[in-house]
C-alpha cells in the first residue's frame, strides 16, 4: 500500500456539499478510531512519529496544513486543504504536520485503536526500526 492522496466523493448540493468515507470502499482499511486536532497555535506542529501497525487517513476538514511523510530516505510534502481529499499514511512512515491555517481542523481515521506500543516517537529509533523492514 502506497502513501498518497485519495480523492473522496464530493456530492454537490445547493444546501451544502457532502463527502463520505467508508472503510474498504474509499479507504483500504477498517476504521477503528477517529480523532481530530484543532486550535493548533501558530508556529506549532503535530505528529512527529510513525506507527508499526496502524494505517491512517488524514483529512483537512477545515482550513489547511502541510503533512510531511518521511521514509528514512525521502521526504514528501502534501498540502491538505480540501475536505474531499485525504492522505493515506502507511505503516512505517514518519509523519509531521505543520503550517496550520487559522481555524483548521485535522481529522484522522485510523485502522487500529490507540496502543502506545504501536508508536515510534524518536526519529533515531525510527531509523533503526525501518532497517528491520
Amino acid at each position: 500500500m502506497e502513501n498518497g492522496i485519495i480523492n473522496l466523493p464530493k456530492i454537490l448540493d445547493t444546501r451544502g456539499n457532502l463527502t463520505v468515507v467508508e472503510d474498504y470502499k474509499e479507504i483500504p482499511f477498517e476504521i477503528k478510531r477517529a480523532y481530530w486536532v484543532y486550535d493548533v497555535p501558530a508556529g506549532e506542529w503535530r505528529g512527529g512519529h510513525a506507527h508499526k501497525k496502524c494505517l491512517e487517513f488524514i483529512v483537512a476538514v477545515s482550513g489547511s496544513f502541510i503533512v510531511t511523510l518521511d521514509d528514512g530516505k525521502n521526504k514528501t510534502e502534501y498540502l491538505l486543504n480540501h475536505p474531499y481529499q485525504g492522505l493515506l499514511v502507511n505503516t512505517g512512515t514518519w509523519r509531521t504536520l505543520e503550517d496550520f491555517s487559522s481555524g483548521s481542523v485535522c481529522m484522522v481515521l485510523a485502522s487500529e485503536k490507540y496502543e502506545e506500543e504501536d508508536y515510534i516517537r524518536e526519529y533515531d529509533d525510527y531509523l533503526e526500526y525501518i532497517k528491520t523492514l
